[in-house]
């Protein structure tokens, strides 16, 4: 719930940013200063694109945080080439993707050939999601804190409910 208040809070920063910028370039356009009515201008523009940007994000991540399956407070991200830690407030696994801080990974919203979770496993730690389409697969190592089988297995469920995957338990 953090990072939605983080992401709102910039979100209605630029929305502010960009209604002031428009303000100053009607008004300076009124006054005839044409220099000064195309800086405002594309920082109006710029600060639209932000905007839109952060918008969409926002609706992403309440999407994932209102449809989420479990949520843990750190992760572990690893793509081609490098190695991520996350320590966050916390990380959301939902049915649409993961929310790890201000950070959306996605799957399931764009179709066939979009970004898909491949596989789950989950052993006595560490949950481990594989998700990505045909140019990236990346990997995002969760420590779910599940003590009891039974709340593995009911995770578990859930995943095979939400997203058609299932769940590979191993060590229990």
């Amino acid at each position: 719930m953090v990072q939605m208040k983080l992401i709102s809070k910039r979100r209605n920063g630029y929305a502010l940013l960009f209604a002031a910028s428009i303000c100053l370039a009607v008004w300076l356009g009124i006054a005839f200063m044409t220099e000064a009515v195309f800086v405002l201008g594309a920082i109006s523009l710029i600060s639209l694109l932000l905007l839109v940007r952060q918008s969409r994000l926002l609706y992403d991540a309440r999407l994932i945080w209102d449809n989420r399956i479990l949520v843990v407070p750190s992760a572990f991200i690893f793509m081609p080439g490098c190695q991520i830690k996350k320590d966050t407030y916390e990380t959301v696994v939902s049915t649409f993707g993961v929310l790890v801080g201000s950070e959306i990974y996605r799957w399931g919203l764009d179709g066939v050939h979009g970004v898909r979770l491949h596989t789950v496993r989950i052993d006595k730690e560490w949950m481990y999601l594989t998700f990505g389409d045909a140019a990236q697969t990346m990997r995002v190592e969760l420590l779910h804190g599940m003590p009891q089988k039974q709340a593995v297995l009911d995770t578990a469920q859930k995943l095979l409910h939400e997203t058609g995957v299932t769940a590979d338990i191993t060590g229990w």
